[in-house]
């Protein structure tokens, strides 16, 4: 079966002072819980904000290191998931059913993109 990352996308800037709403880390436990179950979690972590990172960039022959944050980037990966799905449609329904766990206040998008396998 295919592997999928999919990258959570957010904007840093915009993120809801308020915080998710008491259920928030109910639902989303929950549906990991579901998901490691049926046996396509392979990984899912947050990442760290951009400006505890660094990009490094390989130009005319050169690198180049730039510290965060990344204040160009309007949108950035906050987080991603590895799973193992039987074709992009289920990668794509699990990516719906995490969107949907969000509050409604929030913009939150992801990307779903198999790997190459070779």
């Amino acid at each position: 079966m295919p592997r999928f990352l999919t990258m959570v996308r957010i904007d840093e800037r915009n993120i809801p002072a308020e915080g998710p709403d008491p259920e928030f880390d109910a639902r989303m436990g929950a549906l990991f819980e579901e998901i490691t179950k049926a046996g396509v979690m392979l990984e899912t972590a947050g990442l760290t904000p951009t400006s505890e990172g660094t990009r490094i960039t390989w130009s005319d022959g050169k690198l180049s290191y730039t510290d965060g944050p990344f204040t160009e980037s309007k949108e950035v990966i906050g987080g991603y998931s590895l799973t193992r799905c039987a074709d992009k449609a289920e990668a794509l329904e699990w990516a719906k059913r995490f969107l949907e766990v969000h509050p409604e206040n929030w913009t939150v998008s992801v990307e779903v993109r198999e790997i190459a396998e070779g």
